[in-house]
């Protein structure tokens, strides 16, 4: 697992990254993949982290291979003020499950520093939409939280006289109260000058590698996993802000390259009461 205000410190590595994509944006070169692949060849120079690539993987998704193939320069500029952005605006509904549209909302209305494009976008990367997911390390449910963090989090938000984190709607609240705690945190530790980042990309570190390695690293760790987990719920943001559409083949619910029912470094649990253990 894993509102921005003033300058992002969040670490030379990720700094780069996103320069060296709006270098490209620029000139128009973000429409070539061509162009983006010798773009890759520099981030990989100059980050040293291969996963720290999904924004442009995301990009060379939606430029080249969009649905009418007609993305513009404008379009671009737009994709890339979204990812550099604070995940802010509305949802569109048409990227998430039909059914988990209202809750996403709601755990997106929790806090001014999380929104529901960060929300939807978070459970891609944690669990594909995929609600019966178990993870390696024990983690649960589409928003993959650990048992204790669950347990401090969770309520029954549908209603069905059960909390559990195999409810997609419990665990998704259970993920909004967990990152908008982690963004006050943030924001403490922003103020006392104990760190520097954005509010949402120190929440978003917190939430994968724990908030006191944040703190221990005075903003985002420079590392694969941190920075890497924080640029790739980011290289999101577009597609669940409606700003692109999601590449052919791609439907609501699934992560491109992922098989339904997986996710990355995690294995699906046979079933929801195998699982949560009833």
């Amino acid at each position: 697992m894993s509102a921005g205000t003033g300058e992002s410190g969040e670490g030379g590595t990720s700094t780069a990254v996103r320069n060296t994509i709006a270098a490209g944006t620029g000139c128009g070169c973000l429409l070539s993949p061509l162009a983006l692949l010798g773009t890759l060849v520099v981030i990989v120079i100059i980050g040293g982290f291969g996963v720290l690539l999904a924004p442009l993987i995301a990009l060379i998704l939606l430029f080249s291979g969009g649905a009418d193939g007609s993305a513009g320069a404008d379009d671009a500029d737009e994709v890339i003020a979204v990812f550099n952005g604070d995940g802010g605006g509305e949802l569109d509904p048409s990227t998430v499950p039909e059914d988990l549209v209202e809750p996403i909302e709601e755990a997106g209305d929790l806090c001014g520093a999380v929104g529901p494009v960060v929300i939807a976008s978070q459970i891609e990367r944690e669990s594909g939409f995929n609600a019966e997911l178990l993870g390696e390390n024990g983690e649960e449910g589409i928003s993959q939280l650990p048992p204790a963090v669950f347990e401090k989090y969770g309520e029954d938000d549908d209603g069905n006289d059960e909390t559990s984190p195999f409810d997609a709607e419990d665990s998704i609240m259970a993920q909004g109260r967990h990152l908008c705690d982690l963004a006050g945190q943030a924001q403490r530790m922003i103020d006392a000058n104990e760190a520097t980042g954005s509010v949402l990309d120190l929440a978003l570190a917190g939430y994968h590698v724990g908030m006191e390695a944040v703190r221990a690293a005075e903003g985002v760790p420079r590392t694969n996993e941190a920075q890497g987990y924080v640029l790739a719920v980011r290289a999101q943001f577009a597609k669940y802000a409606g700003v692109a559409a999601p590449p052919p083949g791609a439907t609501p619910g699934v992560t491109p390259g992922v098989t339904p029912g997986t996710a990355p470094g995690a294995t699906a649990s046979p079933s929801t009461s195998a699982a949560s253990g009833d």
